[in-house]
C-alpha cells in the first residue's frame, strides 16, 4: 500500500512538475498572441501565426490540463511534440546545453505518455 501511495504521489509530481513552465515559457506566449504580436518563430514552414497558436497549445493550454491530470495521456502529445520541435529544431544546431532543457521536458513528456496519470488526478482510475 505504502509503494502504490509513493508511486501515486510521484506521478502528480511527473505530471505537476513539467507542467509549470507554462508560467515561465507558455503565458508569455499566450499574452503575446492576445495582443495580437504574431511575430515568432516558424521552424516548420507553416507561418508564424501558426507557429505561435501551436506553440501556446503545448506550452500553456496542455500543461494545465496536465496539471489537473485531465485528459492526461492526450495532453501530454502536443507538450512533447512542441519540446521536441523546441529541442531538434529550434535549437538543433545549438549545443547540448542549450537544448537540455527542451529534451528534458519532452522525456517527462514521454513517460507521462507511458505511465499515465496516477490516482491523483482527475482521469484517476
Amino acid at each position: 500500500m505504502k509503494s502504490s501511495f509513493l508511486t501515486n504521489i510521484g506521478l502528480a509530481l511527473l505530471r505537476i512538475a513539467p507542467s509549470l513552465m507554462l508560467m515561465t515559457h507558455g503565458y508569455p506566449k499566450l499574452q503575446k498572441l492576445i495582443s495580437g504580436n504574431l511575430e515568432f518563430a516558424n521552424p516548420l514552414g507553416i507561418g508564424e501565426g501558426p507557429s505561435l497558436f501551436l506553440t501556446v497549445i503545448g506550452e500553456f493550454i496542455a500543461p494545465i490540463l496536465l496539471i489537473f491530470g485531465y485528459k492526461t495521456r492526450f495532453a501530454a502529445i502536443p507538450a512533447l511534440l512542441t519540446m521536441l520541435v523546441a529541442g531538434f529544431v529550434v535549437h538543433g544546431p545549438d549545443p547540448f546545453g542549450k537544448k537540455e532543457l527542451a529534451l528534458l521536458y519532452a522525456t517527462c513528456f514521454v513517460t507521462i505518455i507511458f505511465l499515465g496519470p496516477g490516482k491523483y488526478s482527475v482521469d484517476r482510475k
